[in-house]
């Protein structure tokens, strides 16, 4: 049993100038699925718990640096 290489001579396929024709090239990725799982559409946004403790450090960080900032000027 011989391998036989399955594509033909790249010469006899390719003609200059007329690019190449439909069905010669593979797809660039594999297409059986669609591998991102089914759509499910948000229920819920952000919990109240994270979002309220964001504000609270930013407004810690902002009050820090309005205090540094009536300090420097004393």
């Amino acid at each position: 049993m011989s391998a036989r290489i399955p594509d033909p001579e790249p010469r006899d396929t390719f003609t200059p100038g007329q690019g190449v024709p439909p069905g010669e090239t593979p797809p660039g990725e594999s297409s059986t699925g669609s591998g991102a799982g089914p759509y499910r559409p948000l229920t819920r946004g952000w919990a109240k718990g994270p979002l309220v403790l964001i504000c609270l450090v930013a407004l810690a960080c902002a009050l820090f640096f309005l205090a540094y900032a009536v300090m420097l000027n004393v």
